[in-house]
């Protein structure tokens, strides 16, 4: 079925006319279809373009959407996946893939122009693979530390300097605006409600102290919030599941299982974490502390020192929180309630810190919109000028 179902979506794609190939977008998964729907609509709406939406998940959104000037495609990862990558004729072509080149999905033969949007606050050079961001013309940066960073790596290893656009985060926006519009449910006298929301992988919370950490905040009489990374569950599901049920029955604790669900982020008082880049949003965009659980650093690039530059995951930490190493977890009690106990100014540093760590706040997604409609066109007169020379 996938077989069949990738060479219809690849027959489909072929088809298209050039005026639905000069922006084309492609997602993995549908978790990427809220860094695209904004930046969509406005290409769709205010600025009239045609979008062909490239999409290998069944499952996402943008299958659903109707519009005259949106076209969808479904394309399962598999043989014709691999050809439309090396094959597609396209002008742009926008993604929140990374590692394009890398691994199994390559650049097209044919002269494509590759926009990556950035779809964390977090550093490029050490949780991510070294070259994972090489092979792309152009960069949708989300603060002035990616650009540093990407401009460095060019320096030191001598690579064509990009196009770097100072784009900004709109889930930041989106989170923020959340923030301001929710209403806190709570009686007096409750208990305050700790998120445990850390990275995926062997060194993270849940992988190396998850239970002593649970048991530590439900003895101090904390409502905890379980809430693993999708990525857990589905590489270490044993783990997530001995955790869990470890503490269920408990009163206090609640497990969260649900991607996408944001109840839990909203109502918590702190997030307790360890790597996440959602430590970067929950505390600037909802202006509230972050707890970091000293576990090793996720690290995809060995050479990550090179650069000279320290990643934001690390200098963030004691601006917006505290840190526990794994074998004080007692402390994290007090630590907790220090971080709480003045939330006015709290707020008013997260208001400060992120407007210097993050471009174009309110207003990146139209600013995006039509910078992608300015590189398409820009890429529709280069292949004219080929067509006619």
């Amino acid at each position: 079925m996938s077989l069949i179902s990738g060479w219809k979506g690849w027959r489909q794609f072929k088809k298209l006319p050039w005026d639905w190939r000069n922006i084309v977008v492609y997602s993995e998964s549908g978790q990427d279809w809220h860094q695209f729907s904004g930046l969509i609509e406005n290409l769709n709406e205010t600025l009239d373009r045609k979008i062909c939406y490239v999409t290998s998940d069944p499952q996402d959104p943008g299958l659903q959407r109707q519009h005259e000037n949106f076209r969808s495609i479904f394309i399962p990862e598999g043989l014709f996946l691999t050809i439309f990558f090396q094959v597609n004729q396209s002008d742009l072509f926008v993604l929140t893939m990374m590692d394009l080149q890398n691994l199994q999905l390559k650049r097209s033969t044919y002269p494509v122009h590759y926009v990556y949007l950035f779809h964390s606050m977090g550093s490029t050079h050490m949780v991510d693979n070294e070259n994972s961001f090489d092979h792309y013309e152009t960069l949708f940066c989300a603060g002035p530390h990616q650009v540093a960073e990407i401009r460095r790596r060019e320096e030191i290893k001598g690579l064509a300097a990009k196009q770097l656009f100072d784009y900004g985060h709109p889930r930041l926006e989106e989170v923020i605006a959340h923030g301001k519009s929710y209403r806190a449910k709570k009686n007096a006298g409750d208990a305050p409600t700790v998120l445990i929301a850390p990275t995926w992988g062997v060194d993270s919370i849940f992988n190396t102290c998850g239970k002593e950490l649970i048991s530590v905040l439900l003895d101090a009489d904390y409502h905890v919030v379980m809430r693993p990374h999708y990525q857990s569950n589905r590489q270490t599901p044993e783990v997530i599941a001995d955790v869990r049920q470890a503490f269920e029955g408990r009163e206090r604790f609640e497990y969260i299982g649900q991607m996408g669900e944001t109840d839990s982020i909203m109502r918590s008082d702190v997030l307790v974490s360890d790597w996440s880049a959602m430590a970067l949003e929950y505390s600037m965009g909802l202006e509230k502390p972050v707890l970091f659980i000293d576990v090793p650093r996720r690290i995809r690039n060995p050479n990550w020192q090179e650069l000279g530059i320290e990643p934001v995951e690390t200098t963030i930490r004691e601006q917006v929180g505290e840190i526990v190493s794994p074998g004080s977890l007692q402390d994290a009690p007090a630590a907790i309630e220090r971080l709480i106990s003045h939330p006015e100014r709290f707020q008013e540093k997260m208001k400060e810190l992120r407007e210097s760590m993050v471009f174009r706040l309110g207003h990146s997604i139209p600013d995006g919109a039509e910078e992608i409609a300015r590189l398409a066109d820009e890429r529709l007169t280069a292949r004219r000028q080929r067509d006619n020379a």
